[in-house]
């Protein structure tokens, strides 16, 4: 794979698989979401990467137009799946992340960063107020809310009861158990949306500064001595580049 006509040669055959893996894990996904299924998640990862892979094909190829174009796409048919299940795992009252037991462990400030990725624009005030009825609803009616959770978080099914069959009480307590671990995987989806725009920004930077893609995995850091631990390179173009948000 040195040469480079056998790279190009692989590139062009797994664009085509890709392109397929595309199709089927989009269709597969939105089975999943719509059953609000508990392993949504990881079909939307194995969708990202197929994005990812066919993007790399066509930048192996130097043909940085498709490549972003292609991550364009791809951003908009992620970034909406997501969203839809991010709201999923927030549950009917996403006040339950605020419970008292949770204090050391999900803050307002964890969860104002996952209304920001909505909305750029809210701060821990604006969500306070978008969860102050909730909070209250909670506080009157703490069991209300188990009744409606999705099965991405319980299934009624998974919690053994006293007898033949959980009452609310044994459903609440094991949901409790679950909502941390629940919130990091919001966190994580909302992660690898974020940085999966992040190489779509890298792509259009390459494509204005005129450089090859081969060149920009040789760039290396300079001979200056850096801080001790460093493992970030900034690269700074002579002219400024216009990125669009």
């Amino acid at each position: 794979m040195t040469k480079s006509e056998n790279r190009q040669s692989s590139a062009l055959q797994a664009i085509n698989r890709f392109l397929e893996a595309e199709h089927i894990y989009t269709e597969y996904t939105d089975i999943e979401i719509e059953q609000q299924s508990q392993i949504a998640d990881e079909f939307l990862l194995t969708l990202s990467l197929a994005y990812l892979a066919e993007a790399r094909c066509y930048l192996e190829l130097e043909e940085h137009e498709t490549a972003l174009r292609r991550f364009q796409e791809g951003s908009n048919v992620i970034r909406s799946r997501i969203e839809k299940y991010v709201k999923i795992l927030l549950t009917a009252n996403p006040a339950a992340y605020l419970q008292p037991q949770f204090k050391d462990v999900i803050s307002l400030r964890r969860i104002t960063k996952i209304y920001q990725w909505f909305n750029p624009n809210l701060d821990e005030n604006d969500v306070f107020e978008i969860e102050r009825e909730n909070l209250f609803k909670m506080a009157a009616f703490p069991y209300e809310w188990v009744e409606s959770l999705p099965p991405a978080i319980l299934i009624r099914d998974e919690v053994p009861g006293v007898w033949f069959w959980p009452n609310t009480e044994d459903l609440k307590r094991e949901a409790d158990k679950r909502l941390p671990q629940v919130f990091e995987i919001i966190e994580s989806m909302i992660e690898t949306n974020r940085r999966f725009e992040s190489y779509q920004t890298e792509i259009q930077a390459i494509s204005q500064l005129g450089i090859s893609f081969h060149d920009w995995l040789k760039l290396t850091p300079s001979t200056e001595m850096k801080p001790d631990g460093a493992e970030l390179m900034y690269i700074i173009p002579s002219q400024p580049i216009n990125i669009p948000t």
